[in-house]
């Protein structure tokens, strides 16, 4: 929204959180933020179709190819990837905190979408992508910024030419498993 008021007429973006009742409480602290910054989505995406999965994966995780927005925003760096296998790791922080104090499952549902996806996206050949049909994630563990760096690995169970399937596995700085997933993806033309 822009703030008439505002000398440059800066963009102000509501802070979340209750709309009636009192303001926030000044024995909370300090408040806290954290800056995301990325490339045009469409640079990686127009890329797709002139390499063979594996190696769109290791541009992005080389630094040949801008990583997607989504990487960036939830810290995913990719560290591993072979035919049929991916590691990602990521090391939460507080920003992605639920209201109970823990991080948030969607972090690590995404980061098991992430894995299971781009196992899939490293079996194709050049010119396809895929898409997820399904994804289904069993949370073992609670994470916390305690955790420690989640390392998340995707192994495709099950190629195929319309749909693969995949599994994926997160474990914490520890080593401990703090989810696993399955997930199954539909394989399509990348000019779709």
């Amino acid at each position: 929204m822009v703030d008439p008021n505002s000398p440059a007429n800066e963009v102000h973006v509501p802070r979340p959180g209750p709309t009636k009742g009192p303001s926030p409480d000044s024995s909370w602290g300090p408040t806290k933020s954290k800056t995301a910054t990325w490339y045009d989505p469409r640079i990686s995406a127009s890329a797709v179709p002139g390499f063979a999965g594996v190696d769109f994966l290791r541009a992005i995780r080389d630094g040949t190819l801008p990583a997607p927005p989504i990487a960036v925003l939830m810290g995913f760096r990719i560290v591993e990837a072979e035919v049929g296998t991916v590691v990602f790791e990521c090391e939460p922080d507080e920003s992605v905190y639920n209201p109970i104090g823990m991080v948030h499952g969607g972090l690590v549902c995404t980061l098991a979408d992430t894995v299971t996806g781009c196992a899939v996206h490293s079996t194709l050949e050049r010119g396809m992508a895929y898409t997820s049909i399904d994804l289904n994630v069993s949370y073992l563990r609670p994470v916390t910024v305690n955790s420690g760096v989640l390392r998340a690995t995707g192994i495709v169970t099950k190629p195929g030419r319309r749909v693969a399937f995949a599994s994926g596995e997160i474990t914490d700085g520890s080593g401990k498993v703090v989810a696993t997933a399955t997930s199954s993806c539909l394989i399509m033309s990348a000019d779709t």
